[in-house]
């Protein structure tokens, strides 16, 4: 390896060969080794395991797999399972199927029972200057193919983005009583089908499996651990059943809690895909947020999840992950729809005051918690002064509702129902919105001490403890 006269190696003999002491190695050219070895190791590290470590960074915050260990026969399972088929056409789930190559696609479709048992809507991303000749394409009972036309309804709050949320909808052919799965597309041609979509909510079940169903949209980007865990444990504690999370991308650690919570059946995650089709924005504002979509597809998300839980849930609360709609004089959510409904029937919805608890105030310590604050997020029960709501300022009401009453949700209220009749706002002494997050106030404002939150600690506390020792975060 080393040429003659250049470095030459030697070594003193030992008695016993097996024994061999570095010590006895001439030092003439150990600066030369070294400084060979030293680049070797460099160059192994750029072809080898650099790239390994960049690949590993720069997929950490795109949708992880589910935790859990590999299959045995791992080889046959990394082989994708094949296609089911019906009507011999694919089957495809979504999250989003592409109409022909006009800019629509489809979320999922849906049996819509408010309008008899023969109309199915699909709720899609359109954009709103394509007309398009829409047409229910159905897979029928007997492998049969039927077509009818379809109408298009794009909801009002675009906030002026190129796409917006749609409602395309049809009615059932003669020849089609009982169809189980529908493709949109812009031909009655069979040959213009690519892939079918299953009809969900063919049946009206006796009972719904949910009471409450709280709506996520939309997680992306998202590694608050913690804020994860609590906000999981406090729906628990107010008598949710199922959460449902639109999620685009999250931390490695985020998507372990959140496989936990799914392992157990409380929660839902829709992969949502949107932004691998549409430049989605980053903002509600077009002007200072480019894009074509409105803020990665949240309106969009939230009409889907309502048409997902119609006839699942007895109510759905459409909001985000760092708020809490608190009841100030009972304990639960069944105990404040059941007040609600005395009050104001049962065939509105109910919309709750926005509260803003910023994460910039003086943190309180009762509740500070030494074992979580390696855990990244920030502990919500150290934060409980709120900023005063300024009554002339549009206030980001979020609501709880019967789902079979909407037809159009949006971000902060519905903006149509089956009656007409619009939200009733809650009188901020019975319920209101606890929102959580990290902003700026004008140093003279006069904060609002509430402590409402701290009422539910003594249990919040050890079922958050609970969850980070299984998901291996804390050690008791």
């Amino acid at each position: 390896m080393f040429s003659k006269g250049k470095c030459e190696v030697k070594y003193e003999l030992l008695d016993n060969a097996s024994e061999s002491n570095p010590s006895s190695i001439k030092r003439s050219c150990l600066p030369k080794i070294s400084t060979f070895i030293l680049g070797l190791v460099i160059l192994m590290y750029i072809l080898f395991i650099f790239p390994k470590i960049r690949k590993e960074i720069s997929t950490q915050y795109r949708y992880p797999k589910p935790i859990g260990p590999k299959p045995k026969n791992h080889e046959a399972a990394t082989k994708s399972p094949p296609p089911s088929k019906v009507c011999n056409i694919e089957v495809e789930n979504g999250p989003l199927v592409k109409v022909g190559s006009y800019r629509t696609y489809v979320i999922a479709s849906y049996m819509d029972h408010r309008y008899g048992p023969r109309q199915i809507t699909s709720v899609a991303i359109a954009h709103r200057y394509e007309d398009v000749p829409y047409h229910c394409m159905m897979c029928c009972e007997g492998g049969n193919i039927s077509s009818t036309r379809a109408w298009r309804s794009i909801h009002s709050d675009h906030y002026n983005f190129d796409y917006g949320t749609a409602d395309i909808s049809c009615k059932f052919s003669p020849d089609c009583s009982s169809p189980t799965h529908v493709a949109i597309t812009s031909s009655d041609q069979a040959g213009s089908i690519t892939s079918f979509q299953p009809i969900q909510n063919l049946v009206i079940p006796k009972s719904f499996p949910f009471n409450f169903t709280v709506c996520i949209s939309v997680m992306f980007h998202y590694s608050k651990v913690l804020n994860v865990i609590q906000a999981m444990e406090m729906f628990k504690l107010l008598g949710v059943q199922r959460v449902a999370i639109y999620i685009s991308s999250c931390s490695s650690e985020t998507q372990r809690v959140l496989d936990y919570y799914v392992k157990m059946g409380f929660v839902e995650l829709i992969p949502w895909t949107v932004e691998d089709y549409i430049k989605v924005s980053m903002g509600w504002q077009k002007d200072k947020s480019p894009g074509e979509l409105h803020y990665h597809g949240q309106v969009p998300a939230l009409n889907d999840c309502v048409y997902r839980y119609m006839y699942q849930s007895h109510y759905v609360a459409l909001q985000d992950l760092d708020e809490l709609i608190l009841p100030l004089n009972v304990k639960t959510w069944t105990e404040l729809l059941q007040e609600l409904e005395k009050m104001h029937g049962t065939e509105v919805g109910f919309e709750f005051e926005n509260n803003v608890f910023p994460f910039t105030a003086k943190a309180q310590m009762k509740y500070d918690q030494k074992i979580w604050e390696k855990i990244e997020g920030i502990n919500v029960l150290k934060y409980v002064d709120r900023i005063p709501v300024n009554p002339h300022v549009f206030n980001n009401i979020k609501v709880i509702v019967n789902p079979r009453l909407v037809l159009e949700a949006t971000v902060h209220g519905l903006l149509k129902t089956v009656n007409g009749h619009s939200t009733v706002r809650v009188n901020h002494d019975i319920a209101r919105m606890y929102h959580s997050k990290n902003i700026d106030y004008p140093s003279d404002t006069k904060l609002i001490r509430d402590e409402r939150l701290l009422e539910y600690a003594k249990d919040l506390i050890p079922a958050v403890s609970k969850v980070l020792q299984d998901c291996g975060f804390i050690k008791t």
